[in-house]
């Protein structure tokens, strides 16, 4: 198993100095007002992918959305730094999913509702 998987953050506590990120998102999901969309961006390694699963795992957790996912409703188990993933979750590379046929699809992808979750997350 790679390192960056089994060293990967499960709640926004255990991510390291991205405090200006992580007490927003918190902050955000305590008081109920999530925005329609969210855009992770920076230096290869600052901890997107990390803290956009976090965000995945507390927006679709049963007792949420809630800044601390419980760990144990199907949702967070699937979203765990090991779980299997979830069907409504699709984690995007830019650099090799940037051109105009890959925005298209997810265009329409995004149509769809979630088939298992309550938020359908790219």
């Amino acid at each position: 198993m790679a390192l960056y998987r089994k060293y990967r953050p499960a709640s926004f506590a255990e991510v390291v100095g991205q405090e200006h990120v992580t007490a927003p998102l918190s902050t955000a999901l305590s008081a109920g007002r999530i925005n329609h969309a969210y855009l992770f961006s920076g230096p290869r390694g600052c901890g997107k992918t990390s803290s956009a699963r976090i965000l995945a795992r507390s927006l679709n957790c049963e007792q949420g959305p809630t800044p601390t996912p419980c760990g144990v409703c199907d949702s967070c188990v699937a979203l765990a730094p090991n779980g299997p993933g979830n069907v409504d979750v699709s984690e995007l590379d830019a650099a090799s999913h940037g051109g105009v046929d890959d925005t298209r699809e997810l265009r329409d992808r995004a149509f769809y509702a979630p088939a298992q979750s309550r938020y359908r997350i790219f």
